[in-house]
């Protein structure tokens, strides 16, 4: 993954060419006259539509499936975000790009992960810096939820009140789901509380549960594992007896099969992180996300049962 994945000359060139024949008169393509809220990538789209009910128009600038660290804004992408009244990002480094995107536009802009108490990376080059992948804990999510809300009512103060409403179920759904997480981690034994995944993208869903972690790369950065990274996280899964690893939807699982098959581990279900799928897909929603790793990881961990 590139951190610095910069919005290129030629993106912007033919962004100046398209906008030179566009109006500004605030509505979309489709003729939606709601005010539009863009934002960076579908996690944050579906909290925001939670949030916004049926006052706005919410939509992800990437789509389903999406790498979303070195993603690079397209020409069309410029446009959607001249035409945005609202463009809400993560931060903490997730969008390398995001400057250099709201360069070329108007729109102002909120990033939801203010108030987080953040995790450092703890190795690569950006070790130190904050864990940018928040979301992954229900209880932060209480806190993106909460900054959603505010910069919906920025934008539209005479829905202040639905967003308040919205804003307070929606963080009902999440204690439900923390609830959730908290019990089927519960069965993992002790010997095998240890999450092992490609990209150290679940500091804080490991944070949340207790649970030990290693991975391939740290965050913002190159998604293959080098021998030197497969051998320490073999050596990991030997000394700690896990009896799963995983890997994420947006990247290649190649080396963390490779850790399974020199360290006897299974390679478990795909988790989701840095995008939702597909409606008919095993993860249409941030609620469904965080269930579905949660219980997949539980059920990887709870193998160590049957090694025994």
């Amino acid at each position: 993954m590139n951190r610095t994945a910069p919005v290129t000359a030629t993106a912007a060139a033919a962004l100046t060419l398209t906008l030179a024949a566009c109006t500004t008169s605030g509505a979309t393509d489709d003729g939606d006259e709601r005010p539009l809220v863009l934002t960076t990538f579908t996690v944050l789209a579906d909290m925001a539509q939670n949030v916004a009910g049926e006052r706005l128009e919410v939509t992800s600038l990437t789509r389903p499936g999406a790498e979303i660290h070195g993603y690079e804004p397209t020409p069309d992408d410029l446009v959607r975000g001249s035409e945005a009244d609202l463009v809400l990002e993560n931060g903490l480094g997730l969008e390398a790009w995001f400057d250099q995107f709201t360069d070329q536009i108007d729109a102002p802009t909120r990033t939801l992960t203010e108030g987080i108490d953040t995790i450092p990376v703890t190795s690569g080059e950006y070790e130190g810096e904050p864990n940018p992948h928040a979301w992954m804990s229900p209880d932060n999510g209480r806190t993106y939820v909460d900054n959603i809300r505010d910069a919906l009512t920025e934008l539209d103060p005479d829905g202040a009140q639905t967003y308040a409403d919205n804003a307070e179920d929606y963080k009902g759904d999440l204690d439900q789901v923390a609830t959730d997480l908290d019990q089927a981690l519960e069965a993992v034994p002790e010997r095998s509380r240890a999450l092992v995944t490609c990209e150290g993208a679940f500091s804080y869903l490991a944070r949340d549960a207790d649970l030990a972690e290693a991975y391939l790369w740290p965050v913002n950065a190159e998604n293959e594992g080098t021998p030197q990274q497969i051998a320490d996280v073999v050596d990991f899964v030997e000394d700690n007896d896990v009896p799963t690893v995983f890997c994420e939807s947006t990247v290649n699982d190649s080396s963390q099969q490779a850790v399974a098959r020199e360290s006897g581990a299974e390679l478990g279900q795909t988790l989701y992180v840095d995008s939702l799928s597909q409606a008919d897909g095993p993860v249409p929603t941030y609620l469904d996300l965080l269930r579905h790793d949660a219980e997949a990881i539980a059920e990887g961990l709870t193998q160590g049962e049957d090694r025994q």
